[in-house]
């Protein structure tokens, strides 16, 4: 559960004693509530999504980097969207306003704790090939038709392409690499 910082912090000492030690996380927890206009978001939806989707990944980062700085650093990715900070649509507010404030909290804690050899990064992905990019009733055929004039590279990214950003972000091969949200999104928000 990603809003309760015990299980959190018991799932980063389970981490911990199952594999000696955390080098890597990655934050990918996520839901999508309270879809129509502002004004007729209910409540309820606005702080699942905001304590799911943003507190969530604070309380991951907060004991993540407990470990780190004391164990030697470490890398942290954090999956925001291409949806907040990147671009926008009408009747998703609660769901981009939460992904925009996860890509500025990956930023300030970039900031907070490099120094202490925590290097924390987004990826932001847009439509990809997976069920939350379905719209209610849509088959994947009919998503792959919609996908060819809504994206510039006219399909959805693969897990796969997704992955690969966040297992170079988490790598050595990204070293300098501080603070930055790499989008994934066929070009959505190009």
């Amino acid at each position: 559960d990603v809003t309760d910082s015990d299980s959190l912090r018991d799932l980063v000492r389970a981490s911990v004693t199952r594999f000696g030690g955390l080098d890597v996380a990655v934050n990918n927890a996520g839901i999508l509530r309270g879809a129509g206009p502002v004004a007729d978001v209910d409540e309820e939806d606005w702080d699942a999504v905001l304590r799911t989707n943003v507190t969530g990944v604070w309380l991951a980062m907060k004991h993540e980097i407990a470990h780190m700085r004391e164990n030697g650093g470490g890398a942290i990715v954090n999956i925001s969207s291409n949806l907040g900070a990147h671009r926008r649509i009408p009747g998703a507010a609660a769901y981009i306003t939460s992904k925009a404030a996860v890509s500025a909290l990956t930023r300030a804690a970039a900031l907070d704790h490099v120094q202490e050899g925590v290097r924390i990064n987004a990826v932001s992905p847009g439509a990809s090939a997976a069920p939350m990019s379905l719209l209610p009733g849509e088959t994947e055929a009919e998503r792959t038709e919609r996908m060819k004039t809504q994206t510039p590279l006219g399909r959805a990214a693969e897990a796969e392409e997704v992955a690969a950003a966040v297992l170079y972000l988490a790598s050595p091969a990204a070293g300098a690499v501080v603070g930055a949200d790499l989008v994934v999104d066929s070009g959505s928000s190009a």
